[in-house]
């Protein structure tokens, strides 16, 4: 497929004008948010750690945003875009200063909010259905700051992968939509019912997609060549409804039965995404989407497709894994610490449970880095890891919050009935001798503890407790153990 971008050749006006028709044909510009695009912008903003990120078209006067975090404004003028610049290009495109670029240092979102500094993106393209071997960029996938920044090429690498991954959705929206028309069309007449179920095929094929109807009056089923291929079935006599439903788990079953009846009932669309087992028992990740079937004003089946989305799910998931990891010790990040955290604080209130947290410094770590070296920093970071996830530390939950500072959540049913005999045990194992190749360390970690009780405002608050705890422990001396001052206020349990 050939790539086309824009230049300020004769033929530009011509190739922007197919490039717009394109755009307008996916139907995408001012409808509502979708959570698949969200997700990739979310991952973007994470992993990169940018204050903005977005998923821009790019349109005839303005840019649309499909997706976006940290900005409040749906669209901007398309004079003012830096996304209008990025489309020019086939690869990454890279600002990093705008006060310094000439093509951006008076550009009113530089000049004024957001106050942009940085920005990088990549294009995303769409092909021309007129000449399918073209394809043309509609938008970007891009990340923002109000501060320069450059990027690594790891990071460079991630918001590529990120673009293709939006790319792809995009596509697969496109033919899902395409498949879903071509499918009401197929009780048309028989004149056209060859041409249209060969293009069917096609499309299925290509995304991934197969076409069902059930019919209301005998709950019989009509599959497609697709669906019995995602079902891993020979095409033979389309399935029973009950047997049909036989390939979903049980939870994914009733979900798929309810949104059956609902759309029946009231007659909406449904959408999906379940699990599906297939006859081989593969499980695969599949997204199903059906509306009524009218004939003379009556509703005479339900009709729709379904998509195999197992591999987008499983980068989605991976991505999400990136997203609340720490790379170094594959303890959770500072991020999704503060969601477990705010998820453990409300659960504690409302069963009036016992919760503390406890901050974990290391110590002397900064020695061992200038002597050692740093790779035997690492390993010495990688073992305190490891014994934050020993047996008797079953349910507490660990983050590496960054540095040599780590935090552990405890529970009611994972030792906070016994707090002090827990960290005096977790206290005695960090303090076991550690060796990496040819050296012997001796690592011990400072510890400062809080309960939650009802004097705590919020999260915010409660690691504060644990700082000024851990700042006494401090005081007293390395490897030691203090619990915030006021810890009495907190009932035993």
């Amino acid at each position: 497929m050939t790539t086309l971008t824009l230049s300020d050749s004769p033929s530009a006006h011509l190739e922007e004008a197919r490039r717009l028709a394109v755009l307008d044909g996916l139907d995408i510009l001012d409808t509502p948010p979708e959570a698949e695009f969200d997700t990739i912008i979310a991952c973007a903003q994470r992993l990169l750690g940018t204050k903005i990120a977005l998923l821009s078209l790019v349109g005839e006067d303005r840019q649309w945003f499909k997706a976006k975090h940290g900005i409040g404004p749906r669209e901007t003028p398309r004079p003012q875009s830096f996304c209008a610049h990025a489309i020019r290009g086939d690869g990454l495109f890279v600002v990093p200063d705008a006060t310094r670029d000439a093509r951006f240092a008076d550009n009113p979102l530089v000049r004024g909010g957001p106050q942009i500094r940085f920005y990088a993106g990549v294009p995303i393209h769409a092909a021309d259905p007129a000449r399918p071997e073209c394809a043309y960029a509609m938008g970007t996938v891009c990340v923002i700051d109000d501060h320069p920044r450059t990027l690594s090429p790891d990071e460079a690498a991630l918001l590529a992968d990120l673009g293709r991954l939006a790319e792809s959705l995009l596509s697969a929206r496109t033919a899902a939509r395409r498949a879903s028309s071509l499918a009401q069309e197929r009780g048309a007449t028989l004149q056209r019912l060859d041409i249209t179920h060969r293009q069917f095929r096609q499309a299925e094929r290509m995304a991934d997609i197969g076409s069902w109807r059930l019919t209301l009056g005998d709950n019989r089923t009509e599959w497609s060549d697709q669906l019995y291929a995602i079902h891993g079935m020979a095409q033979d006599a389309a399935p029973e409804l009950d047997e049909a439903l036989s390939f979903y788990p049980p939870e994914a079953r009733t979900r798929v039965t309810d949104a059956l009846a609902r759309t029946i009932e009231s007659g909406d669309p449904f959408s999906i995404e379940t699990d599906l087992v297939t006859a081989q028992g593969v499980v695969r990740r599949i997204r199903s989407m059906g509306e009524l079937e009218r004939r003379d004003g009556k509703a005479v089946a339900v009709i729709g497709v379904m998509q195999d989305i197992t591999a987008w799910h499983r980068m989605e998931q991976q991505l999400q894994r990136q997203a609340r990891r720490d790379d170094l010790t594959g303890l959770a990040n500072r991020a999704y610490f503060n969601e477990v955290l705010d998820a453990a604080l409300a659960t504690a209130r409302r069963d009036g449970s016992a919760l503390a947290l406890a901050l974990i410094d290391l110590d002397h770590f900064k020695a061992v880095n200038d002597t050692q070296g740093h790779l035997v920093g690492d390993a010495v970071l990688r073992t305190m890891a490891a014994r934050l996830g020993a047996d008797y530390l079953a349910g507490t939950f660990a983050a590496r919050l960054g540095g040599d500072e780590f935090v552990l959540l405890i529970p009611h049913d994972a030792g906070a009935r016994d707090l002090d005999g827990l960290l005096a045990r977790l206290s005695g194992d960090l303090q076991r001798l550690a060796s990496f190749e040819d050296a012997a360390l001796v690592v011990s970690a400072t510890i400062g503890a809080a309960w939650l009780d009802e004097t705590v405002d919020d999260r915010s608050d409660l690691l504060h407790r644990a700082d000024l705890a851990l700042y006494e422990a401090k005081r007293a001396g390395r490897g030691t153990i203090q619990l915030y001052r006021h810890r009495a206020a907190r009932r035993a349990g």
